[in-house]
């Protein structure tokens, strides 16, 4: 039985939209979550931040203006970064892939290709 894919996709990122083209082309089936739409709460993110096996800053867009003005030089706790990325997700490094409990961030897009195997 094939493994359920779930890819954290934002459509106006190109690495995102390139994420989404490697799926395509391997022929798995897989799950579109636009997290800017359906918005991940905090047990989410928790749980996603422990499957990808990071830092909760490690999930941050750091060259977001958001970053610069609410994480940037604010010396915050894992939770408070989860809390800001859970109102903010446009914060949300992307795409993410998921799959089997294991889980990539697709940057470069080519690591989903490994992965995905």
């Amino acid at each position: 039985m094939e493994k359920e894919i779930i890819v954290y996709h934002n459509p106006r990122c190109s690495k995102s939209r390139e994420a989404i083209t490697i799926l395509e082309e391997s022929g798995k089936t897989f799950t579109i979550k636009e997290y800017l739409k359906d918005t991940p709460g905090i047990k989410e993110l928790k749980d996603l931040i422990t499957v990808l096996a990071i830092n909760p800053i490690d999930l941050v867009r750091k060259g977001e203006d958001e970053y610069k003005t609410l994480i940037k030089d604010k010396n915050l706790t894992s939770d408070q970064i989860i809390s800001v990325l859970s109102e903010n997700p446009k914060l949300i490094e992307r795409p993410i892939v998921i799959t089997n409990n294991k889980a990539v961030i697709g940057r470069p897009p080519s690591l989903i290709i490994d992965f995905i195997k």
